[in-house]
């Protein structure tokens, strides 16, 4: 997999290694505000509009309480060099998008506007969605109504919430992604 040789190559080119852990957690006096700690670096972060919640519900805007893993990232290959990363990437195509609608068997997953089905575009003028890190949450098997798209992603000019997800700067993402593995454990709350 093309992806496994560059991340090999990068982690002996620079001796990194893949983190076991970052956390995410909100900032005092402001629950769509947070901080994203990693590796002894702390950034700032969006939240979701509804805070960080344990009861994560479909629509809420929250951000949801948990220990997650990073599944693959997606990128704007038109916009951006290839990032550097442990996890499987995937360039964003015209067509592809992410369903959010609980009633559907995609629910929560990668799907194809192409094939008549509706959902989240994941290819936008903005570039919130340049840089995608896909999580594990309500993913194996998603249980309907529990919160679909989650991701890590960039960030608002000026930090405005999420609808659920936690994003940052492209600096930071950069950053981040360049050391995310699929065992990194992303811990929020």
């Amino acid at each position: 997999m093309e992806s496994s040789v560059l991340s090999e190559g990068y982690s002996e080119v620079l001796g990194a290694r893949p983190l076991t852990m970052i956390r995410v957690r909100a900032a005092a006096g402001d629950p769509c505000r947070g901080w994203l700690t990693a590796a002894g670096q702390t950034v700032p972060v969006a939240l979701g509009r509804g805070g960080i919640r344990a009861n994560k519900r479909e629509g809420d805007g929250g951000t949801p309480k948990g220990t997650f893993r990073p599944r693959q990232v997606w990128w704007r290959k038109d916009r951006n060099p290839r990032p550097r990363t442990f996890l499987p990437l995937r360039a964003i195509g015209p067509e592809d998008a992410w369903c959010e609608d609980p009633a559907s068997r995609h629910y929560n997953q990668p799907i194809r506007l192409d094939r008549g089905c509706g959902g989240d575009p994941l290819r936008r003028d903005d570039h919130l969605y340049d840089f995608i890190v896909e999580i594990d949450h309500n993913s194996s098997p998603p249980v309907r109504s529990r919160g679909s798209g989650v991701f890590l992603h960039l960030a608002r000019g000026n930090f405005g919430p999420t609808a659920g997800c936690v994003s940052m700067t492209k600096s930071a993402m950069l950053r981040l992604l360049a050391r995310l593995g699929p065992d990194t454990r992303i811990v929020i709350g």
